[in-house]
């Protein structure tokens, strides 16, 4: 699976470890940057770098990381198309996938540890979207509503 990575300073140490850990396991890693901790950025840029790669084809999946996570989860959401969810639990990691069709991990570096972080993403890589009528449904709304606003 291609999976596009992007982080602000405070989430680059955790973005390294994920990276590394994607490559053990065979997928391939777009890194979107930061490309240090050591000089501050601003996570919307990495939220978009990583939505972008989504909803242009260039990637099946992302994950952002930043402080809390809660900034980036916010500023990938303006990207139509993207679909974020913040995740610190392994439920919300897969069940976002399965009911929501969330394509986008954020997680909050000063949230989780680096264990953690790999237990979700392998949560929600291994999780697919249910299709089931009530979820699409759902789905529908929820893209009306980037429609309507």
């Amino acid at each position: 699976m291609r999976i596009a990575i992007g982080a602000d300073h405070a989430g680059y140490d955790l973005k390294q470890s994920i990276g590394s850990f994607l490559g053990k396991l065979e997928h391939e890693v777009i890194d979107l940057g930061t490309g240090s901790a050591g000089i501050p950025v601003d996570y919307p840029d990495f939220a978009e770098a990583v939505g972008l790669a989504i909803v242009e084809g260039r990637a099946d999946r992302g994950i952002v990381v930043c402080g809390s996570g809660v900034g980036a989860s916010v500023a990938a959401n303006k990207i139509h198309g993207v679909r974020a969810g913040l995740c610190h639990d392994t439920y919300s990691a897969h069940q976002g996938v399965e009911h929501d069709d969330v394509n986008v991990l954020v997680l909050g570096s000063r949230v989780i540890g680096v264990e953690l972080a790999r237990e979700l993403v392998q949560a929600f890589l291994r999780a697919r979207f249910s299709n089931e009528e009530r979820h699409k449904r759902r789905l529908g709304k929820v893209a009306a509503l980037e429609e309507k606003y």
